[in-house]
């Protein structure tokens, strides 16, 4: 099963003082694994573009679509077996001690 994994800031990051955790290694053991397809960091927030289109009209606005403190730094594309695979996954993953990952399932097309 296909998951998409955004990897997320989060405001109110791990105080644990243990070593963080090396993001080579956790891409190297999952792509290996082959459950890591495909992944990358994004750019600044500050380089993001919204687009929308009303009543015909197409509205361009600088940056994010919502003003939050949280923040897309980067995605994942994953196979996993299941969701419970996935959850681990992100569990490993060293911004999930800094940030936050959010795991989606893609839609069912075949409906």
């Amino acid at each position: 099963m296909k998951y998409l994994m955004f990897v997320c800031t989060d405001p109110e990051p791990d105080t644990d003082p243990a070593p963080e955790p090396d993001i080579h290694a956790w891409v190297a053991t999952n792509d290996g694994a082959g459950r890591r397809l495909h992944g990358n960091k994004l750019a600044p927030v500050s380089t993001a573009t919204t687009v929308r289109v009303r009543n015909g009209q197409t509205l361009i606005t600088d940056g994010p679509f919502a003003e939050t403190k949280e923040v897309i730094v980067g995605f994942d594309l994953l196979e996993c077996a299941d969701l419970d695979e996935a959850i681990e996954v992100a569990r490993t993953h060293p911004m999930a001690r800094f940030g936050r990952m959010e795991i989606r399932p893609f839609a069912d097309t075949e409906t």
